[in-house]
């Protein structure tokens, strides 16, 4: 059956858009689609759209040719409406979403994680709602002296569904089976929290596959796990993942800013030994990531 265009063409960023779904049996396939539209869109773009998860079909394609930007999710047929909902609010945020990932605009970070806390379930031992920030926004939440680009959430399987309902009307891709780089088939959600030219990238998801056990990684931890801290956000409780993940992140990618104020940040707060072992241990990791953080941690205040 040929593919049906739900959408499109839409301007947005520097693109043009469309939204089209695949339906095999029981299975549909809707796919966002965004090509260069040039002066008529307003461009040329101002950068890619890897850094938001969109990747290059191998083959050319029927509706943006050679050089299409595709992101694909997998739902039923009836949530047309949410996906349409979606692929809007993602083409009408776009130029900010490109300005702060390319540009060097900051994102609103405290904006976007003021309106989770007010929106999502407070802290609350085994409830199936259960999420915490890691990444770069958990490590600014306990002091770094950084700047995160968006906010990246952990949570649950049911969890990844509750999120998606409460942010519903600021997703930027409905919550879905769909790919996450790298390779990874997940059950996941992305939005963009605040207005169109004010907010934050805000992601969430669980892999839908079996977890390499030899890989430690914050995002395969329970938000129950006692390395997420519970501490005060403008007066509420929030949950938060050790920057020790964080640190070891950055020595890994060859980032030395954020590696000296991670590290700052962990030698504050006192490192967990045994944690940082277990990070820096695991197999694949380069020797020169390790040094680093050792370097770092003993680096004067």
């Amino acid at each position: 059956m040929p593919s049906e265009m739900l959408s499109g063409p839409d301007l947005g960023g520097g693109f043009l858009h469309q939204l089209t779904l695949d339906r095999d049996g029981d299975r549909t396939t809707f796919t966002f689609h965004a090509q260069d539209g040039g002066a008529d869109a307003g461009g040329p773009p101002a950068g890619p759209l890897d850094v938001f998860g969109y990747v290059h079909p191998p083959t050319a394609c029927q509706f943006g040719g050679p050089r299409c930007w595709h992101r694909r999710f997998l739902l039923p047929f009836e949530e047309v409406p949410k996906v349409r909902r979606a692929y809007n609010r993602g083409r009408f945020v776009l130029e900010t979403m490109i300005a702060q990932a390319h540009l060097g605009a900051p994102a609103g970070i405290e904006f976007a994680l003021a309106e989770l806390v007010r929106r999502l379930p407070s802290p609350s031992r085994g409830s199936d709602s259960g999420w915490f920030v890691g990444g770069s926004a958990g490590a600014w939440i306990l002091g770094a002296d950084l700047r995160p680009h968006d906010i990246d959430l952990g949570t649950t399987r049911a969890g990844v569904d509750i999120l998606g309902e409460l942010l519903g009307e600021y997703l930027i891709e409905p919550v879905a089976t769909t790919d996450w780089v790298p390779s990874r088939i997940v059950r996941g959600g992305r939005a963009f929290v605040g207005t169109f030219r004010e907010g934050a990238r805000v992601e969430w998801s669980v892999p839908l596959g079996p977890v390499d056990q030899s890989r430690t990684s914050e995002w395969d931890l329970s938000p129950d796990d006692p390395r997420i801290l519970t501490i005060d956000f403008r007066g509420a409780p929030i949950r938060v993942s050790r920057p020790e993940y964080a640190l070891a992140r950055a020595a890994e990618q060859n980032d030395s800013a954020r590696l000296a104020a991670l590290a700052a940040l962990v030698r504050g707060r006192g490192p967990d030994r045994a944690l940082l072992a277990e990070l820096l241990h695991r197999p694949g990791l380069p020797a020169r990531a390790r040094e680093a953080v050792d370097r770092a941690l003993m680096a004067p205040p």
